[in-house]
């Protein structure tokens, strides 16, 4: 496995970036005083609300709340997770990325492996009458064959016999997935007699392969293993082929000819997991592609306990609007053969009726207690209680709560009281306050207005005094507050984008973005007033505070 991407490249990536020609390539911008303005690529807008700034590295959209570095704008723009952004920007740069940690085989000569390994099937399935006739009782035409890149792996070691000359050339197969070892020790192909999904990276770089047996062989499915460039839970098939389309919803199936047999009769947005249950980093691709993601599963038992275990997967994930929904095909029916028989209409019309998450949630537990009774309704409450608790902080945890209030027949503070868990503690603790409720916390409003100075004005921290002592303070804001002026102190030079991504992996990145898409207009002598006049006003507070802690009541 690669380790991490050192940081000193990462700053030097954000270095050399031009954010306004990488945005501008892809968005109409015009200059407005000194930044650029355009119409958000992320939301439909007729008035433009999205801000460049080249001096600070960042863009913000003030009607979508969209906002970040060149590398926040490729991950969202492009549907890239944040490896594969930074590989994008430095392929652009001429730069390879280095790794810190193990070293690994190279990423760039598997890529061109498995890349000619695609076109060996695709020449295998021309060459296949039995194969060809398979996906024409299948249904599939040989445009969508085409689009998709299906091919076939005839029986025997092909892909040894064509890419295996050499003992180099075979551990390349064995670490690509594309062969494997014996009892005995001998290699042979992995893929044999199956029908072949290439698997492509939001690049569209072949990362490795779905076979499928044409016959009643087991397994029916087989896919690659995990490689230096194949990771199951990060990537999802059909989302290249997807590209930059815009959809309405994502709908997110089980097998690769769902996914196929949608895309054939048009219906948009169809993607699968690889053969594991869906992951946060999934989760994170469907929801950047459209707030809106419905979970299509057959109707039989096992494609209820799937909804299920998708279900558990996804509650941490609902947050910042996020809309989830479950659509149950009849029993016997997969998307492929109810599509084809049915038609788009009728499919669309199954996702149309698809029933939310939270009427989902509540269903399910229901199912395992009987409500008419006080222990039944105590039993819901109980089991309900981790799954609410593995839900954000927010407006849809707070719903939650309030409609299981009114399966258990209890008052919603009571209820409240009932399901708090160590993580609501924990979270309360580290969330930042919310717009409008400052007010009555000056303090923490404070720390947060002179985080935002030092955001847009890293220097200040150069000629300020150190603020040790604030570290240990309680409020969360205040010791982020500290942490930055450390971070601007011990770094100079560094840049508002990059202190922000610092933080890409942590809570506070949200918070720290929005402070630095606020607009200013102080100049740099007018924030290092505000910033001295602030950070004392500080540290008094503070005294006042340990002051009173120490006075006997």
């Amino acid at each position: 496995m690669a380790g991490p991407i050192p940081r000193e490249f990462i700053d030097d990536l954000l270095d050399r970036a031009d954010i306004t020609q990488i945005i501008g390539e892809r968005v109409k911008l015009k200059r407005a005083g000194r930044e650029y303005k355009g119409l958000c690529p992320f939301h439909n807008e007729k008035t433009p609300s999205f801000t460049v700034s080249p001096t600070k590295g960042f863009f913000h959209c003030f009607g979508c709340g969209a906002h970040g570095s060149a590398l926040s704008f490729m991950m969202q723009h492009d549907r890239l997770d944040f490896p594969a952004a930074v590989e994008a920007l430095a392929d652009r740069y001429g730069l390879e990325v280095p790794r810190s940690g193990p070293s690994r085989p190279s990423g760039k000569g598997l890529y061109e492996l498995l890349n000619g390994a695609a076109l060996h099937y695709i020449e295998g399935l021309k060459a296949s009458t039995p194969a060809k006739d398979y996906l024409k009782g299948r249904g599939l035409t040989g445009k969508i064959a085409q689009a998709f890149g299906i091919g076939y792996a005839p029986a025997g070691n092909g892909i040894l016999a064509r890419f295996g000359q050499t003992e180099d050339d075979r551990r390349r197969l064995v670490d690509a997935g594309l062969a494997l070892k014996g009892d005995s020790g001998e290699l042979y192909d992995r893929f044999r007699d199956r029908i072949m999904f290439p698997i492509r990276d939001r690049r569209g770089r072949v990362t490795g392969f779905g076979g499928r047996a044409m016959g009643d062989v087991q397994p029916k499915y087989m896919n690659s293993p995990e490689t230096p460039v194949f990771h199951k839970g990060r990537e999802l098939y059909g989302l290249h082929e997807l590209g930059r389309q815009k959809v309405g919803r994502c709908v997110l199936v089980e097998g690769y000819m769902d996914v196929i047999g949608l895309a054939q009769h048009d219906v948009p947005g169809a993607m699968a997991t690889l053969g594991t249950s869906i992951t946060p980093q999934q989760l994170t691709l469907l929801f950047r592609i459209s707030p809106s993601v419905v979970f299509c599963f057959d109707g039989d038992p096992a494609g209820r306990r799937a909804a299920e275990r998708a279900m558990e997967r996804a509650l941490p994930e609902m947050r910042g609007g996020r809309q989830l929904s479950f659509a149950f095909l009849p029993e016997g029916e997969d998307p492929d053969s109810y599509v084809r028989s049915e038609g788009a209409a009728a499919f669309n019309k199954v996702l149309d009726s698809a029933t939310p998450m939270s009427e989902f949630l509540m269903q399910t537990l229901s199912a395992q207690c009987d409500l008419a009774t006080a222990e039944g309704r105590a039993r819901i409450a109980e089991l309900a209680r981790p799954l609410i608790g593995s839900t954000p902080i927010g407006v849809y945890r707070d719903l939650l709560v309030n409609r299981l209030a009114d399966e258990v027949q209890l008052p919603r503070e009571r209820l409240g009281q009932l399901l708090e868990t160590s993580q609501r503690r924990r979270a309360s603790v580290r969330r930042p306050a919310a717009p409008g409720t400052l007010r009555n916390d000056p303090w923490g409003n404070l720390a947060e207005s002179l985080a935002g100075l030092l955001l847009n004005f890293p220097e200040l921290a150069m000629d300020a005094d150190p603020l040790p002592e604030l570290q240990y303070l309680k409020d969360p804001r205040v010791g982020l507050l500290a942490e930055l002026f450390e971070t601007a102190r011990s770094t100079p030079g560094i840049s508002p984008v990059k202190l922000v991504e610092r933080y890409r992996e942590r809570p506070e990145h949200g918070l720290l973005s929005r402070l630095l898409a606020r607009e200013t207009e102080l100049t740099p002598e007018q924030a290092k007033r505000e910033f001295e006049e602030g950070v004392a006003r500080l540290r008094r507070e503070n005294s006042i505070r340990e002051m009173a802690a120490r006075t006997p009541s």
